[in-house]
């Protein structure tokens, strides 16, 4: 709890204070009961952990060590459902099934899974190890190991190749420049605002390498080209020494 809660003060507090906890702990005496045979006392507790925490757990899923439901109002793990140690749920969660036969139809999540806020995982699917669901995304397929699956439908998040990373790069290098806040920069949402602005920063980057190249093959012909009037990008400014006015980042690359 004090590892993935900083929320988390004292023992004191989470003992009494964290019905993800409670909830945890009951479930190992009903799932003992279950697998005993004494189905109807392992329902009958199950009941009362729910009604006590607001989590549901069915006592015949099967949970690993260092299990840690977050906030945990909602949540709700059904009867063939597998969880791994490490992983995290947080409020609303549902690992569900999508049909009423019998057997295994409920997920299996492996090692260090994280699923956010109201996320649905549904039916008997595996979540590989380290994979993280986003927040109410609805899952109805295999999750690949350190996946992120995001929307509605999930959608795997792809890891991005390496002329990917280096246009990230300088997407956010023009974004420092103009003072924007790169959040709109981010790969990790499909958004189409997102989108837009991507494509915005590399235009913006190809014109600026275009720029210099001119700048430079001119000045090797003995022309100089006045760049004084460029419009600043943003905010930064930048000293070049005592005295001298402030130029814009833009300016003082193509000047040097």
């Amino acid at each position: 709890m004090f590892a993935r809660d900083p929320a988390a003060r004292n023992v004191l507090e989470v003992l009494t204070t964290y019905p993800g906890l409670h909830a945890v702990l009951m479930h190992r005496c009903n799932h003992w009961l279950w697998g005993h045979g004494l189905k109807w006392l392992a329902r009958f507790g199950a009941h009362l952990a729910r009604w006590f925490t607001g989590i549901e757990i069915h006592p015949g899923a099967r949970i690993g060590q260092r299990f840690f439901i977050d906030h945990g109002m909602g949540v709700v793990i059904g009867e063939t459902a597998e969880i791994g140690n490490d992983c995290t749920l947080y409020h609303g969660v549902t690992l569900g099934g999508t049909s009423w036969n019998k057997g295994k139809r409920h997920p299996t999540l492996l090692d260090n899974v994280v699923v956010g806020a109201g996320a649905k995982v549904l039916g008997p699917i595996i979540i590989h190890s380290g994979a993280r669901i986003g927040s109410n995304a609805v899952v109805t397929r295999e999750v690949p190991e350190n996946g992120t699956v995001v929307g509605v439908p999930g959608r795997l998040v792809q890891k991005p190749s390496e002329n990917e990373a280096e246009q990230q790069k300088n997407r956010d290098a023009i974004a420092e420049k103009m003072g924007f806040d790169a959040y709109g920069a981010t790969r990790d949402a499909p958004d189409p605002v997102a989108v837009a602005i991507n494509r915005m920063l590399d235009h913006i980057h190809a014109m600026d390498e275009k720029m210099q190249t001119m700048c430079a093959a001119l000045k090797q012909l003995g022309t100089e080209i006045d760049v004084s009037n460029l419009p600043d990008l943003g905010p930064c400014q930048l000293k070049t020494g005592a005295g001298d006015e402030d130029e814009s980042e833009v300016e003082h690359i193509i000047r040097e």
